[in-house]
């Protein structure tokens, strides 16, 4: 029996002082605790058998794959499977009581939040998310794989893989966090989740 492990990181913390939803938006860098983040988050790999590297083509996701570069050997692939979650209120605050929220033309987005109505429905998120998975597994067979991805993905794989609603209101995928499926073969015989950067 081939046991192999796919991480999913969440990348490290973005430099967004106009705390926005900055989605998709091009551009958005990581802060200098992102990095930090990343590099401690990495260093946590020293070791582990990786063969396999990817991470979303959004700038966060790649620089935060740097430092994993540098400790396994591996270079980093782009899969667009990992991408953050398609957004309507992209570019919105959307937080606090300056909340764009608030403004009622906004509402009807919010009509159909286990969907959800105002962005890519967490069905489809949830399968390109466990394509890029299985692709990882299959790749780095016997060994382990790291995708560098988004809070949202990373969740929808959870619960995917936890058989839980995919709908929900609360997380467990801090900044820089790391989400393992292990596999027994093709199928996962456990999740478990670690912050290596937890006191950055």
């Amino acid at each position: 029996m081939s046991t192999t492990i796919v991480h999913l990181v969440r990348h490290g913390e973005v430099f967004n002082p106009e705390r926005i939803l900055y989605g998709r938006i091009p551009g958005y860098r990581l802060s200098a605790r992102g990095r930090s983040q990343a590099a401690c988050t990495a260093a946590s790999f020293t070791g582990h058998d990786v063969t396999v590297l990817r991470a979303s083509p959004l700038q966060r996701a790649q620089e935060t794959a740097e430092p994993f570069a540098r400790i396994t050997g591996c270079q980093i692939d782009t899969d667009e499977n990992l991408l953050e979650a398609g957004n309507r209120f992209e570019g919105l605050r959307t937080k606090g009581w300056r909340s764009q929220l608030w403004n009622p033309s906004r509402w009807p987005l919010l009509a159909r939040p286990w969907e959800p109505s105002w962005g890519e429905p967490y069905t489809e998120i949830a399968e390109r998310m466990m394509t890029a998975v299985e692709n990882a597994r299959h790749d780095a067979e016997g060994h382990e794989a790291i995708l560098v991805s988004h809070q949202l993905p990373v969740v929808c794989v959870q619960r995917t893989v936890r058989e839980l609603p995919l709908a929900h209101l609360s997380r467990q995928c801090n900044l820089a966090s790391v989400t393992s499926l292990v596999f027994q073969d093709r199928e996962i015989s456990d999740i478990y989740y670690t912050e290596p950067a937890q006191e950055i």
